[in-house]
């Protein structure tokens, strides 16, 4: 099979968040198995791509509303990362390092879609699928199925991966004037709520969609940011395939960018040299538990939670624990966690960016890691944890759930907690610290979290299986 997988994001090409994870592995994977997979993706000016070189392998002009744009696409040389990759090259839309937040930010997905089907359409043997990935890429079901000029491809099946179902690509209804002609009768399958709604019509035009977890699927029907009616009414289309981590990349045993590998059979003395580097780099004692949050300072993240939950249990542990904050996001969050960096000296920092290497670092030398999330569609951030012998401290939702069991039950690999409140939190972080006095629980408990198998296998042969299912029909 020939499969084409169109994203915003892949790593380490460009990211933002778990998306990047994902497109940036699972196509490896699937050729590992036999199946030939390409990523297409925008060429942002980013680091990757200023650093490798690409060849031009196809040119053409598209129109856009009452304007036409010039397209390149171009393939990284030496297959770098494993499989195929193909970037989108408008300039003046997606020559840009953000890969978000602009004004513009229709006319480039709608761009960028256009000439991906543009370059397709010109393909001598056709893919045999389309896998599409979140609201940036959901006109493309649409597009295939409506307008004229892409009839060649519409009996080419497409999937779309729901990877955040917060985020709809919603704008005004008049923007759908920019797309190009489509049958009338098509122009509601835009419109939701009266709104253009990307990943609205992209559900209802795909052949098949999935979502990055079984639990966030069952939960879509009931938050969904306003398309829940549209998830029961689409459930008949839907799977939930829980996502993978890349071994190769998170593998303590190998890891680069961590102080000191270790693996199963050196276990404490790998976590203790990697917690004595952590702690060095932020000025705290490695003697104490160190709980860490790693990723977005954002809502859906529960990061609002984290100064209230982390300066009150640091009150209550006063000079007994330590914690750590890595990410970006909110600007008030920032001003919050630099104030509680002065005012917990010894005991609390926070490292406000994005920063690959340290995020390796405090996965293999913390001991707890915080997701105190309001919605998480699956979750990476816990696996990787996991990995790395260091136990996750979860909200029971999505993802977390379907990866995460409590150490109270049989099997327990990590702790959860129900609803999103300091209350609960705090219960949780307090049987952390519980656990961690009882160095020998802590210590089965490290090698249980290490033997979990998270790797993209098994995800990657379900996404496998659901395509053929597809090129059958």
């Amino acid at each position: 099979m020939h499969i084409l997988h169109i994203s915003a994001e892949c790593y380490p090409v460009a990211k933002a968040g778990g998306l990047a994870d994902v497109v940036g592995s699972l196509p490896r994977y699937q050729r590992q198995s036999g199946v030939d997979s390409w990523v297409v993706m925008p060429a942002y000016r980013t680091p990757f791509v200023e650093q490798h070189r690409f060849e031009v392998v196809h040119r053409g002009f598209a129109r856009l509303g009452g304007s036409w744009f010039e397209y390149r696409i171009l393939r990284e040389e030496t297959d770098a990362l494993g499989f195929p990759l193909y970037l989108v090259d408008i300039p003046g839309l997606l020559d840009r390092s953000a890969i978000y937040g602009h004004a513009d930010d229709f006319e480039r997905w709608a761009a960028f879609q256009i000439a991906v089907l543009e370059w397709v359409r010109s393909f001598e043997r056709k893919p045999d699928l389309i896998h599409a990935h979140d609201h940036h890429a959901a006109l493309i079901p649409f597009l295939m199925t409506a307008c004229p000029e892409y009839e060649a491809l519409v009996g080419i099946p497409t999937v779309l991966t729901l990877h955040n179902g917060e985020y709809h690509g919603e704008y005004d209804l008049g923007k759908r004037f920019a797309l190009p002609w489509f049958h009338p009768e098509k122009a509601g399958l835009l419109d939701w709520g009266g709104r253009f709604n990307a990943l609205s019509c992209g559900l209802r035009t795909c052949w098949k969609f999935t979502t990055v977890s079984p639990t966030y699927l069952k939960e879509l029907t009931q938050g969904a940011n306003g398309l829940e009616h549209l998830i029961r009414a689409e459930w008949g289309k839907g799977s939930g395939i829980l996502n993978g981590i890349d071994t190769e990349i998170w593998n303590p045993e190998t890891d680069p960018l961590i102080a000191e590998r270790f693996g199963a059979k050196n276990l404490a003395k790998g976590k203790a040299a990697n917690k004595k580097a952590l702690c060095k780099e932020f000025a705290l004692d490695p003697g104490l538990p160190t709980f860490v949050f790693i990723g977005r300072l954002v809502r859906e993240k529960g990061a609002d939670l984290l100064p209230d939950l982390i300066g009150t249990f640091l009150a209550e542990h006063e000079g007994k624990a330590n914690a750590i904050v890595l990410g970006t996001g909110d600007p008030e969050l920032h001003h919050r966690l630099s104030h509680m960096s002065r005012a917990h000296v010894g005991y609390f920092d926070a490292s406000l960016q994005y920063n690959e290497r340290l995020s390796h670092q405090m996965y293999a030398g913390a001991d707890f890691l915080l997701m105190p999330s309001r919605v998480e569609p699956c979750g990476l951030n816990q696996m990787y944890a996991l990995r790395y012998g260091t136990i996750p401290i979860v909200r029971d939702v999505g993802g977390l759930h379907d990866t995460v069991v409590d150490i109270g039950e049989e099997g327990g690999n990590g702790i959860r907690f129900t609803h999103f409140s300091l209350e609960d939190a705090l219960h949780a972080m307090g049987r952390a610290y519980d656990l961690y006095e009882d160095a020998s629980a802590m210590a089965k408990l490290r090698k249980r979290a290490m033997a979990q198998d998270f790797s993209w296998d098994r995800s990657a042969t379900a996404y496998i299986d659901l395509y053929r299912s597809l090129c059958r029909t």
